[in-house]
């Protein structure tokens, strides 16, 4: 583990090759899994703010769920998260040509919103590991990210380096600054 300003970061950040497969993995981590996305507290007014807007690409099934849980789940820990449908896909998600997207980043896309969508989302496979003292930033091997980990294989991208955006969002251009200034002990960049 590496200290970056006041978080801690898992070698494996700097190590790993990774860039997101959406053909073939078909958006599965909106799908399969344990639970919902781990959303924050400000994130809630944001979702309750666009939903009017991004409802639109929701299935009916979909906005059956959020009518009858609503907008997020909040666990017995105090965690909150993106609601499922049936224990699998998150309410927020649809099909188009067979692969799973996200209503917010359809919505950011289209230059509608400016939420692209949950940062636990957009740092995927990086998660982040609250401790009393500090954050820490872990890679999380799924073996549904199995082709994203091929393809930044093949074309040599580091994590940080496809994440480079949503490490910005989270922490800030300083702070991903300083997590470049160290990954140079890992990789030339």
């Amino acid at each position: 583990m590496i200290f970056i300003q006041d978080k801690i970061v898992s070698k494996q950040i700097f190590e790993k090759e990774f860039v997101c497969n959406l053909k073939k993995c078909k958006g599965a981590c909106c799908v399969e899994g344990e639970g919902g996305a781990p959303l924050e507290k400000k994130e809630i007014n944001e979702i309750k703010n666009i939903f009017h807007i991004i409802k639109k690409h929701l299935s009916s099934k979909n906005l059956e769920t959020i009518e009858k849980n609503g907008l997020f789940t909040v666990l017995e820990n105090g965690e909150i998260e993106t609601p499922l449908n049936n224990g699998k896909e998150c309410v927020y998600s649809f099909k188009e040509n067979g692969i799973t997207k996200c209503a917010f980043e359809e919505s950011y896309n289209n230059v509608e919103i400016k939420f692209k969508k949950p940062i636990s989302c957009h740092l995927y496979p990086i998660r982040i590991k609250k401790t009393k003292l500090f954050e820490k930033l872990e890679y999380e091997y799924w073996s549904i990210c199995n082709s994203g980990c091929k393809l930044g294989e093949k074309i040599k991208t580091p994590l940080y380096v496809f994440l480079k955006d949503s490490l910005i969002r989270k922490f800030g251009k300083s702070w991903y600054n300083d997590l470049i200034s160290v990954a140079k002990n890992f990789h030339k960049i």
